[in-house]
C-alpha cells in the first residue's frame, strides 16, 4: 500500500458529495487559509471564513491564495471569530467548524460554551485519524487532545464516539482496543479496571456498534502474532482499527511516536458537538489537511443521515 493511499481513499469517498458548509474560524496565517482554499478547490467544503476581514485578505494576496468567491464574515480577534463560527452553526449557516490560527483551547471554549455553544447529551472528545505506513487500515485514536483524564462514564461516551466515527468512515467491522500496560485486569492498574468495565458496558448494549475488547497492550492489540504468544483470544487483538488510550498523555503520547518515528499522518476531528470540529495542527500537511476536512464531510453526511432517519 502506497503513503497516503488511506486518507486518498477518504477523499475520493467525497467527491460524489456537495460541498459541506464550513465556519473557518480565524483563518489568519498561509497554512490554514490554504487549506479552506483548497478543500474549497476540491469540492470537500463551502468555506465561510471568519475573522478580520482586511487580515485574512492579506494574507490571502501574501500566499497567493484565491478567496475571490468565498464569503467572508469580519470579526474582530480571534475570540470573536470563533464566536462568531459557532454562532453560524447555530443559525444552520455551517454544517462543520474548521480551526485556522487561533489556538485550539480559544475554538474549544466556544464550542462547550453551555449558553450559546455546541453541546449535546454526548461528551465531547478527538480523534485522530493517522494515516500509519506499515498498518494496512487507518487508525482512529481517541482521546489525545480533549479529555485530560476522564472518568469511565466520560469514556463510555469518547468510545462511542470513536466508533461512530468509524462507521461514518466506511469502516464495515469496528474493532476497538481500550489500552493499558497489560492485558489482565489489575486493580492496582485502575486503566484496566476501567477497560474491563467498557467491555461488560459493550455486553450490556450501553455503548453499541463495535466489537470491544479490553485492557490490551499496544503490541497484542495491532500485532496477531504478538496475540498468538500471549494466548488472547479475541476478534480484536491484533487486528484493532480503533486505540482507545487511557488517557491524555498516553494517547498525545501515542499519536506523536507514530507521526515522528513511524511517518505517520495524524488528521484531527472533533465529535460529540451538535457537528464536526476540524482541528488541525500548523505541522500538518496540506494533505493532512484535507483528510480532516474529507472526514468532517463524512461524519456531517452520517448526521444528516441519522437525523433524516428520525423525521
Amino acid at each position: 500500500m502506497t503513503r497516503h493511499e488511506k486518507y486518498q481513499r477518504l477523499i475520493d469517498a467525497c467527491r460524489a458529495l456537495p460541498p459541506t458548509p464550513t465556519a473557518v474560524a480565524h483563518p489568519c496565517d498561509e497554512s490554514s487559509l490554504e487549506g479552506a482554499c483548497e478543500a474549497a478547490r476540491l469540492g470537500l467544503i463551502a468555506p465561510i471564513l471568519v475573522g478580520p476581514a482586511e487580515r485574512i485578505r492579506r494574507v490571502a494576496e501574501a500566499c497567493g491564495a484565491d478567496i475571490g468567491g468565498l464569503e467572508i464574515v469580519d470579526a474582530p480577534h480571534s475570540e470573536a471569530a470563533a464566536a462568531m463560527a459557532v454562532q453560524l452553526v447555530r443559525e444552520g449557516r455551517a454544517e462543520a467548524l474548521m480551526k485556522g490560527s487561533l489556538h485550539t483551547d480559544e475554538l474549544m471554549a466556544a464550542v462547550v460554551r453551555r449558553d450559546t455553544g455546541l453541546r449535546t447529551a454526548r461528551r465531547v472528545s478527538h480523534c485522530f485519524v493517522m494515516d500509519v505506513p506499515m498498518y494496512e487500515q487507518a487508525l482512529i485514536i481517541t482521546d489525545a487532545a480533549v479529555n485530560i483524564a476522564p472518568t469511565l462514564e466520560e469514556k463510555a461516551d469518547i468510545l462511542q464516539n470513536a466508533i461512530d466515527l468509524a462507521h461514518a468512515l466506511g469502516v464495515a467491522e469496528v474493532r476497538v482496543a481500550i489500552l493499558s500496560a497489560m492485558e489482565t485486569v489489575n486493580p492496582k492498574v485502575p486503566s484496566t479496571v476501567e477497560a474491563a468495565a467498557l467491555c461488560k458496558m459493550v455486553d450490556r448494549r450501553q455503548v453499541t456498534g463495535a466489537l470491544v475488547d479490553g485492557p490490551l497492550a499496544l503490541d497484542n492489540a495491532i500485532d496477531l502474532e504478538a496475540a498468538r504468544i500471549k494466548k488472547i483470544d479475541s476478534p480484536v487483538a491484533g487486528r484493532a482499527n480503533v486505540l482507545m488510550v487511557p488517557d491524555l498523555e498516553s494517547g498525545n503520547m501515542l499519536a506523536k511516536s507514530l507521526s515522528f518515528l513511524a511517518g505517520a499522518d495524524a488528521a484531527g476531528i472533533v465529535l460529540g458537538a451538535r457537528v464536526p470540529v476540524i482541528l488541525t495542527s500548523r505541522a500538518d500537511s496540506l494533505l493532512t489537511r484535507l483528510a480532516s476536512c474529507a472526514v468532517a464531510v463524512l461524519v456531517a453526511k452520517a448526521r444528516r443521515e441519522a437525523a433524516d432517519a428520525v423525521k
